[in-house]
């Protein structure tokens, strides 16, 4: 038996290694790190999942915050920088995606903002549009920075100006975590209550 104790000892510190080491989230095949630092700040993947269309896996989504939140409210009221991480899982027509993204805008963003954000949509939905393609396993980011704005970067490669209203990011993050989600699944994801597979 005594010769069994630092075989187990090593096994178990092993493992206990290994897992420190395994600081990435899997989300439909898709890592995304626990910790990242952007620009400076250190942001906590707050939760990642997968967007179903039917049946169909579309993309892998993260949510980066300064800290973790548990409801839409705390997500969008936290100061600091932000990102969402998003992943395609098929190939797919990135005019159509930009279009579906203002479409859910539309859907929970408060009217009276409207006016303010049209500007902005028009612009990202050219974003999109200019890409004709997203193929499966490009990525894209969409990044609040504080003092800069809202920053797009497709398949690494930032897009153009950042968006400078405030309120532009907040709209693109109810796309996910507004009332009327893309996927009521992801949004629990996203805020950390559900797996993301």
């Amino acid at each position: 038996m005594k010769k069994c104790i630092p075989w187990l000892l090593a096994a178990v510190l092993g493992f206990g290694g290994a897992t420190a080491f395994a600081a990435t989230v899997d989300a439909g095949g898709v890592k995304f790190e626990d910790v990242m630092d952007i620009r400076g700040t250190k942001l906590v993947l707050n939760g990642a999942g997968v967007r179903y269309r039917a049946v169909f896996k579309v993309y892998s989504a993260g949510l980066y915050l300064s800290k973790k939140a548990g409801t839409p409210e705390e997500a969008f009221a936290l100061p600091g920088p932000k990102r969402i991480s998003i992943t395609m899982l098929r190939d797919i027509d990135s005019g159509e995606l930009g279009k579906l993204f203002t479409r859910s805008v539309e859907d929970n963003a408060p009217k009276a903002q409207m006016s303010r954000l049209v500007p902005g949509l028009i612009r990202m939905g050219q974003i999109f549009s200019d890409q004709k393609k997203l193929l499966t396993g490009e990525s894209f980011l969409i990044e609040w920075v504080p003092g800069t704005g809202t920053v797009i970067t497709v398949k690494g490669k930032v897009q153009g100006e950042p968006f400078k209203e405030p309120e532009f990011f907040n709209a693109l993050l109810s796309i996910w975590l507004g009332p009327n989600p893309a996927d009521h699944r992801l949004k629990d994801a996203l805020l950390g209550k559900a797996p993301g597979n």
